[in-house]
């Protein structure tokens, strides 16, 4: 099987759309590239970053993972339906799996569309698609806590705290609600 690091990426890619997840750094301009089009008067990004704190409490890093077949194919299916609604000229998603330590981004949105209205709308729904639908896991690894805690990747949904290995079988976990 192969590393995270020989898995670099998997992606998508029909008439006006690419999706991908990688376990790679995002690049932004490479990113935007993908919905440069000579109709379009506006290109919207949107990136978001793992930022150092998460409801008081210090970051030490996430980590990401997913079921990737599912999730590239829900990507695509999120991907077509907002190009036809807002007439884009181009969309572009990929998320990053793995390891994404504080200030680096694990998510781009890249939309193009001849007017700024169409592309900021279609880029935050296109975000706020991927964060409710795309089947993307993340871990959140807080300093001063051992373990960590898995959540599905959209807000207010709870999550399974690890707790250490003891070396006496069992393991559970305990529930959280996520605050956001």
């Amino acid at each position: 099987m192969p590393t995270p690091a020989e898995r670099t990426e998997e992606s998508l890619q029909e008439p006006g759309c690419f999706v991908a997840l990688t376990h790679s750094p995002l690049d932004i301009p490479s990113l935007m590239d993908r919905v440069r089009s000579p109709e379009a008067g506006a290109i919207v990004i949107f990136a978001g970053t793992t930022r150092d704190n998460f409801a008081g409490k210090p970051v030490i890093e996430l980590q990401y993972s997913s079921y990737t077949p599912l999730a590239l194919r829900t990507m695509m299916s999120i991907a077509q339906s907002i190009l036809a609604k807002h007439s884009l000229k181009g969309i572009a998603m990929i998320h990053r799996l793995g390891p994404v330590p504080i200030g680096e981004e694990s998510i781009l949105i890249a939309v193009s569309s001849a007017h700024r209205q169409a592309a900021w709308r279609a880029g935050e729904e296109g975000l706020e698609e991927c964060k409710a639908r795309v089947e993307v896991w993340k871990r959140e690894e807080f300093g001063g806590e051992e373990g960590g805690v898995w959540r599905a990747n959209r807000d207010g949904i709870l999550g399974q705290k690890e707790e250490p290995a003891t070396g006496g079988g069992g393991g559970g976990g305990s529930s959280e609600q996520e605050v956001k």
